[in-house]
């Protein structure tokens, strides 16, 4: 058997189909949305990327720090030898915890981009003799039909991107994981937590401006796919601390009165000046708040560990 399989389970046209569907449902809302996986095209990837190594985005480095200090923790208290991580990317965080699990004989990516799957793959079946990685081209939030692989399992969910849920997508999403594990298999969850507002924002608003480039994409993604015309100079990038769910908000301000023709979906909006789309939640969480919708989701925690400052923390938990 190959080292690297690659498996597609969505359709060639799911993200065409998909993108119709998110943008024809979010431009005839109040408010306007667009959901934020569309930030992520090549362009996109690149800018989150940059926006991870600014100074004011503290979440990538905080889950670094943890991934180092507890990987052989996660390790000894998993024994895992099945690893799926849900939104894989480019596995980069992840090769600390594969290098910590002794006894891993199957890794499993799943993420849209047949691309990041495969550079990853490749690279790590070099990097590690004997590892078999299953790739799986999917929607991780849609139902997940995962390959047969080695007990126990691990399941991870890096980044904090647990937050661009709301809630109620939250425990369909924890209740959806909790249908992939067996008795003995764990789930290892990312959460960035509360603090305080001014570190929060900066984070989401850096003065070299990456992330309003990062907000602004998604209007050059829905232009290049669908044939709009939106000018993304025209809005302006903001992010708002909502102190009462606890959550950023990130926004395009219309700056005037504008018309924007969807040519694909023959559709126009009409924005007002000063109108906001909504694009992206990013949620903050406290312990009681995870094991709580945990437990919701028939989880049980049993490990939480945060990086030095107490940011951002990583949780495992197994099936009730």
């Amino acid at each position: 058997m190959s080292p690297f399989l690659l498996t597609r389970t969505l359709p060639e046209d799911a993200t065409d189909a998909a993108l119709r569907a998110d943008v024809l449902k979010g431009l005839t809302r109040t408010p306007r949305t667009l959901p934020p996986k569309w930030f992520y095209d090549a362009h996109g990837s690149d800018l989150f990327e940059q926006i991870t190594e600014l100074p004011e985005y503290y979440p990538t480095r905080a889950e670094r720090e943890i991934l180092v200090a507890r990987s052989a923790e996660i390790a000894a208290a998993t024994g895992a030898r099945t690893l799926v991580e849900l939104g894989s990317g480019s596995s980069a965080k992840t090769r600390h915890l594969i290098e910590a699990l002794t006894g891993l004989r199957t890794y499993v990516p799943v993420d849209v981009s047949e691309n990041a799957l495969t550079q990853a793959g490749q690279a790590l079946i070099t990097e590690r003799p004997g590892l078999q990685v299953h790739a799986l081209i999917a929607d991780f939030t849609a139902r997940l039909p995962l390959p047969e692989t080695p007990a126990p399992r691990l399941v991870a969910f890096l980044g904090g991107t647990i937050g661009n849920l709301l809630p109620a997508e939250r425990a369909a999403f924890l209740a959806s994981v909790r249908a992939l594990l067996s008795p003995g298999d764990a789930l290892l969850l990312g959460t960035d937590l509360v603090k305080d507002e001014e570190v929060l924002v900066r984070a989401y608003d850096d003065g070299a401006g990456v992330t309003a480039q990062f907000n602004k994409n998604v209007l050059t993604v829905v232009n290049r796919e669908l044939g709009a015309d939106f000018d993304p100079g025209a809005f302006d990038h903001v992010a708002l601390w909502d102190a009462g769910n606890e959550w950023i908000e990130m926004r395009l301000r219309s700056r005037a009165a504008q018309t924007v023709k969807i040519r694909a979906l023959d559709l126009t909006v009409d924005f007002a000046a000063g109108e906001e789309l909504h694009t992206e939640v990013s949620a903050k969480f406290r312990k009681e708040g995870v094991r709580a919708e945990l437990s919701g989701a028939g989880l049980g925690l049993t490990h939480w560990w945060t990086d030095r400052e107490g940011r951002f923390a990583l949780s495992l938990s197994t099936a009730r």
